[in-house]
């Protein structure tokens, strides 16, 4: 019978770029965030990825390469002008921190 190694663990922070020890982790894991947006808005309209692009004013294999991860090259300003252009209103709300450390997040 084979022996099967148990995996090691290790706990995340809660931002996989972090994890990973990539710089600008923060700002990855808000342009993600916002991505992740951008593709629920474009499922939820029922739109293609050329009427959202015809939206947002980039052509159709941007779309599809930022939905596949490719969006380093966007900035967070850019990403929330899509939103924007999508129909969504973008808010930037900032408010004493709870507890812990600060952080940056999209609802």
């Amino acid at each position: 019978m084979l022996k099967t190694k148990a995996l090691e663990q290790e706990p995340s922070s809660g931002n996989v770029f972090a994890d990973l020890g990539l710089p600008d982790a923060g700002e990855h894991l808000i342009k993600a965030g916002l991505v992740v947006k951008i593709h629920q808005t474009i499922r939820q309209r029922k739109l293609t990825q050329a009427t959202a692009a015809d939206l947002m004013g980039i052509d159709q294999p941007k779309v599809s390469a930022m939905l596949a991860g490719q969006f380093r090259g966007y900035s967070v300003e850019r990403l929330m002008r899509f939103l924007v252009a999508l129909g969504h209103d973008v808010e930037i709300v900032v408010k004493p921190r709870k507890r812990g450390s600060a952080e940056l997040r999209v609802a």
